[in-house]
């Protein structure tokens, strides 16, 4: 409860500062923000231990994002240098996650835009 409490002080201190507060609203408005912030940091704590474990990887490829099934964080692209911060090279990560070798860890829609771009470039062709 110290951190709490310390947090609701250093608040409340701020805002006795700003206008004059009575000694009933400092302590009611202590005990109030101290069990706000208790409560808070508590629900934060639930979140972050189920946000990796509740994302089924076939599920995390989504049209807009691809949502990393280690830390629960979504993004464009799920790059290497993202993937070495949970210790996994992208092959790992496939193969956590049930993917095909060759499936790319990028959202549906840059993977279509891609694909296009290399379409019109049509690098295959031989050049006059």
């Amino acid at each position: 409860m110290e951190s709490y409490l310390k947090e609701a002080l250093e608040i409340v201190k701020a805002q006795a500062s700003v206008r004059t507060m009575t000694e009933e609203e400092i302590t009611t408005m202590v005990r109030k923000l101290a069990g706000g912030i208790k409560e808070i940091s508590a629900s934060c704590a639930v979140d972050d231990d189920s946000a990796g474990k509740m994302i089924d990887p076939k599920k995390a490829i989504k049209e807009k994002s691809i949502t990393c099934v280690e830390c629960g964080k979504s993004f464009k692209i799920l790059t290497k240098k993202h993937l070495a911060t949970h210790g996994l090279t992208p092959e790992e990560y496939r193969a956590r996650c049930g993917y095909k070798k060759n499936t790319p860890l990028v959202c549906k829609s840059l993977q279509r835009e891609r694909r296009k771009k290399m379409k019109d470039m049509r690098l295959w062709e031989r050049r006059a």
